[in-house]
């Protein structure tokens, strides 16, 4: 019963309230594998996006709620909250390969940024993750993403490229803890770090 209600407060706050209450940094945070078929999933990962230049870095809070629509399949509705940028968006993950020891899958989507300086934009969001398994509990991943943004009524357009090494480990049945460092691959994307949880509804 707590597990239902929680999922059901979760999905009416990404889908209900306000895109502007969330903000820009989209994240990875899962490995290869998809969400298993009929399973919701929900993860809350702080974030940390690192100072350049002797700037500050700025701290902020990424989410997912996502459910498994197949063996290889699933889809996620994802957010984040940072000071300047709101972020609102979904994907659809496929699990193509199935090695021995090494997954791979593909991911797609579309993403909205409310910016408080004006500079609102939307985009498409891809990524690539490969993850193997040297254990029952721990399970290493990487992946490359690219997001393209047209910043509203300017043309502008905007890449974010990201290299991600991280990991997700087994704490319980039900409970992993995750965790990456986003290596920005192109002058327009910055460093981050996050870790957190993704809780399995099954």
């Amino acid at each position: 019963m707590i597990k239902k209600i929680v999922l059901i407060l979760f999905i009416f706050i990404f889908i209900f309230v306000s895109p502007n209450m969330f903000s820009y940094q989209g994240v990875l945070m899962n490995s290869a594998e998809t969400i298993n078929p009929g399973n919701f999933k929900l993860t809350v990962f702080p974030t940390m996006l690192i100072g350049e230049n002797g700037g500050d870095s700025i701290w902020g809070v990424a989410g997912r709620v996502g459910f498994g629509l197949s063996s290889s399949i699933d889809i996620e509705a994802k957010g984040a909250v940072f000071k300047n940028f709101n972020y609102l968006g979904i994907d659809i993950e496929y699990w193509f390969y199935r090695g021995r020891n090494v997954n791979v899958s593909a991911a797609v989507g579309w993403h909205m940024i409310g910016s408080k300086t004006g500079a609102d934009s939307s985009g498409i969001d891809t990524a690539i993750i490969v993850s193997t398994k040297p254990s029952n509990k721990l399970e290493l991943y990487s992946g490359l993403k690219l997001s393209f943004d047209s910043i509203k009524n300017t043309g502008q357009q905007i890449d974010l490229i990201h290299f991600i090494p991280g990991f997700e480990y087994r704490i319980t049945k039900d409970t992993d803890f995750l965790a990456e460092f986003g290596i920005a691959l192109n002058g327009e994307s910055r460093n981050y770090v996050s870790f957190g949880f993704a809780y399995y509804f099954l």
